[in-house]
């Protein structure tokens, strides 16, 4: 995997904040995300970047993305040759931000943005990573909100680790975490 990366413009100092979005055919909501996401941290004044992955879409999320960086100093597009799933645009995300804190959230709008501040405020309570869950989903498509169900049911009758929605890509880690997360092995 050998992705591209063009920065918005270069911030010179570590952001406070790494927010990163993979993204698979988002050619339609990717603007709206980005507004989205800005509307939610601007006002925190705290330094963030966006680091958007491109997946390898086949629509037009790469041109979109890189017109939306240009025009947005916090964004920088990562841009992946092909297609290798969200696990791995993740962790090119990953390797790419520069922030002491990393949120995660999915490119389609399934996460709402202006809960990164409730993230944030419980990381403040000394937590090392927070999770996020999908309340009011999207696809409540049976064929998806059931099998989600009971994964999450079993997962956490098998972990002893409740939470309601293991599948839910919402979360916030300090870098630290993430520089010992191995994954395929721990996520």
């Amino acid at each position: 995997m050998h992705p591209t990366t063009e920065p918005g413009s270069a911030l010179a100092s570590q952001p406070e904040l790494s927010i990163v979005v993979p993204l698979f055919n988002e050619e339609e909501s990717l603007p709206l995300l980005v507004a989205r996401l800005l509307e939610a941290l601007r006002p925190l004044g705290r330094s963030f970047e966006l680091v958007l992955v491109d997946d390898g879409s086949s629509d037009g999320t790469a041109a979109v993305l890189r017109q939306l960086a240009a025009a947005t100093p916090e964004l920088v597009a990562v841009l992946l040759r092909r297609n290798y799933g969200q696990t791995p645009a993740m962790s090119a995300g990953f390797d790419v931000s520069r922030g002491r804190v990393i949120i995660t959230l999915d490119g389609d709008l399934q996460n709402d943005p202006a809960d990164i501040p409730m993230l944030l405020e419980q990381l403040e309570q000394g937590f090392d990573l927070v999770s996020g869950w999908r309340h009011q989903r999207q696809d409540n498509a049976v064929s998806r909100l059931l099998p989600s169900k009971i994964a999450n049911r079993l997962i956490a009758r098998v972990t002893g680790v409740k939470l309601h929605d293991y599948g839910c890509s919402l979360k916030a880690y300090r870098r630290e975490l993430v520089e010992d997360m191995n994954l395929y092995g721990e996520l």
